[in-house]
């Protein structure tokens, strides 16, 4: 007979215990359906303001609860829980990271966990969107982000948090520094093995979504400072590019001058001078990044895997067999 494998699934929940209670559910249907796996949920209250209700029901689901001292942000507290995990359980399988509102569907666990068991737990798998239900309005913003995101980094990104890591992955995860800025664009950086599986995204069981055009950018700027050594290449590239352009125009205007009688008088010593400014502000904005770039590379860290100790005030946990 076959041992059961262990899924925790770890998610950052802010002050949205009404859906987290709907997850729970969704998730306790899950293992009722699959006979071969055990499920765990380990909870990050990002610093939320309202208590978990005193009634709350578990649904006989063993859940830890950790409660940060602070609101430290989706993505870091993404990053404390799986350095929990790491350090702190053993007996696990995979980890599944998903957000606790229904917009990451519990029932989609078990392709990704297929997946990767195809893949013979050498990968991570994600969840690619193939459909969306947030509004008009955030489609719009997405969109640009991702291009945007292409255009600086040279990265494709088209997948979000939702993915199952397998235990001998983990490692390699939690000594990316990357990933306390942003999960998915610190694994793509790191070079760590991943594939995609094509879902729907769900609709949030409760409430709106707390990602606002504010946090859209905020989050998109986080995934592209990850690439910051690209960033600060394709800045040089495109800023040599300009200077180049700049500099034909300015020979151009001076051949116009010189060697034709198509020169208006005063015409070209004005745009000669407005584009040698603009070569000289390409040139500042090309050295003030280069030394930023080599100003962080001369701080030499090494990953800290223990650095969740320093956020999290206390843990519950919830439904566990006492030895």
């Amino acid at each position: 007979m076959n041992q059961k494998k262990n899924i925790y699934c770890l998610t950052p929940v802010y002050n949205d215990w009404e859906s987290f209670v709907v997850l729970i559910q969704e998730i306790s249907h899950l293992r009722d359906n699959l006979n071969d796996y055990n499920f765990f949920v380990v909870a990050v209250n990002d610093g939320s303001t309202e208590e978990i209700p005193e009634d709350f029901d578990f649904k006989n689901i063993p859940t830890t609860v950790l409660n940060l001292k602070i609101n430290i942000g989706h993505q870091r507290a993404i990053a404390v829980g799986l350095q929990y995990i790491y350090n702190e359980i053993s007996d696990y399988d995979f980890v599944v990271v998903m957000d606790s509102d229904g917009e990451d569907k519990p029932k989609d666990i078990k392709e990704l966990i297929n997946k990767a068991e195809l893949e013979k737990e050498k990968k991570i798998i994600f969840a690619q969107r193939k459909k969306r239900q947030e509004s008009t309005y955030f489609k719009i913003g997405y969109f640009f982000y991702k291009y945007l995101f292409y255009f600086l980094t040279g990265q494709k990104i088209s997948f979000g948090n939702f993915s199952v890591i397998p235990k001998r992955l983990l490692s390699k995860v939690v000594h990316q520094n990357n990933i306390w800025n942003h999960y998915s664009g610190g694994i793509i950086q790191s070079k760590i093995p991943f594939e995609k599986v094509l879902l729907d995204r769900g609709k949030r069981y409760m409430g709106v979504s707390k990602m606002n055009f504010n946090s859209l950018i905020v989050y998109g700027l986080s995934s592209i400072s990850v690439y910051f050594d690209f960033l600060s290449i394709r800045i040089l590239r495109y800023s040599l590019y300009g200077i180049g352009i700049c500099t034909i125009s300015v020979l151009y205007i001076l051949y116009q001058k010189l060697f034709t009688d198509n020169a208006i008088p005063g015409w070209a010593s004005s745009l000669t001078l407005i584009i040698l400014g603009i070569i000289l502000q390409l040139f500042s904005v090309t050295l003030v990044v280069l030394l930023l770039q080599l100003s962080s590379r001369k701080h030499i860290s090494g990953p800290n895997i223990k650095q969740y100790l320093n956020f999290i005030e206390n843990e519950i946990k919830v439904n566990f067999y006492k030895d």
